[in-house]
C-alpha cells in the first residue's frame, strides 16, 4: 500500500461535535494545538515504513475520527507547511527483514527529510523469535534509511498486557518489553526521535486498542498521532538537524 500526497485533507468544520470524544481527550490533539507544536518545522518529505502499524490498521471507534496516527502527523505538517508531501509505505504482515527488503530503497527514492519506522511485531508473533535477527535487521533498516539533514522517528510499542490483566507477566509481554528494548538501541545508535508509547499514560485503557488487541483503535491512532506531533516539537525546540554526517 502507498499513499502519498502533498495537500492530505483537513477534517470538517465542526470536528469537536462531529467527534466529542476526541475533542475531550486530553491526549489527544486538536488542529489548532498540533499546528502550534509544529510551527517552524523543517521537514518537507515525509515517508513511513512498517508493518500494519505503520499503514494504519485499525478499529472504527464512536466519538474519535477514523483516521491513521501517520496520515493525522501528515495532515498537521502540511498544515504548518503547505508544500510538505507524504508517502506510507506501511503493509500489514511484514517482518523486519521484509520492511528493509520491500521498502527501505523506496523510501529512499522519496528523499524523505523526516521518516517513521514502525516494524518488529510481527517477528515477535511468528515462532522462533530471534532479538538478535531482529536487531541486526533493524539495524541495517534504519542504516539504509540514514542521510545528513533526515530524521528518523522510531517507536517504543504500547504494553497492550497494562489493559488486560490476563496478559501481565505473560510471554507477550515480557516480548513487547524485549522488541522496545531493541527500538529504543537502534534510535539511540541512529540519532533517532524516540515516540515512547509502552508507559504513556493512557496504556492502560482498553479503547486504545482494536479487538484484537494487535492494532490500535481510532483512539489509539489518535494518541499515537498526538504523541508523534509532540515528540516532534521537542525536536523542532532543539534544533532538528536531521541524522548526524557519517
Amino acid at each position: 500500500m502507498v499513499r502519498e500526497s502533498s495537500a492530505a485533507p483537513r477534517p470538517a468544520a465542526g470536528w469537536a461535535a462531529a467527534y466529542p470524544a476526541e475533542a475531550a481527550d486530553p491526549h489527544c490533539l486538536d488542529d489548532g494545538e498540533a499546528e502550534e507544536l509544529l510551527r517552524g518545522a523543517p521537514w518537507r518529505r515525509f515517508a513511513v515504513v512498517g508493518d500494519s502499524l505503520a499503514e494504519g490498521l485499525g478499529d472504527p471507534q464512536r466519538g474519535y475520527r477514523t483516521a491513521p496516527w501517520a496520515d493525522r502527523t501528515a495532515e498537521a505538517l502540511h498544515r504548518v507547511t503547505p508544500d510538505a508531501v507524504y508517502a506510507n509505505l506501511g503493509l500489514r504482515g511484514l517482518t523486519t527483514a521484509q520492511v528493509r527488503a520491500g521498502q527501505a530503497d523506496r523510501a529512499a527514492a522519496f528523499a524523505p527529510d523526516l521518516v517513521a519506522v514502525v516494524c518488529g511485531g510481527n517477528d515477535l508473533l511468528l515462532p522462533g523469535f530471534s532479538p538478535a535477527a531482529v536487531a541486526r535487521e533493524m539495524d541495517l533498516l534504519f542504516g539504509r534509511l540514514a542521510a545528513p539533514g533526515t530524521t528518523l522517528v522510531a517507536f517504543a510499542l504500547t504494553n497492550v498486557a497494562a489493559a488486560v490483566p490476563e496478559l501481565r507477566g505473560g510471554p507477550l509481554e515480557e516480548g513487547i518489553a524485549l522488541l522496545n528494548g531493541i527500538v529504543r538501541e537502534t534510535a539511540r545508535r541512529h540519532g533517532a526521535v524516540l515516540v515512547e508509547m509502552y508507559d504513556h499514560p493512557a496504556v492502560g485503557d482498553r479503547d486504545l486498542y482494536s479487538a484484537d488487541l494487535v492494532h490500535a483503535s481510532a483512539r489509539g491512532h489518535a494518541v499515537i498521532g498526538a504523541a508523534t506531533i509532540r515528540a516532534l516539537s521537542r525536536e523542532i525546540a532543539a534544533g532538528a538537524g536531521g541524522c548526524p554526517q557519517a
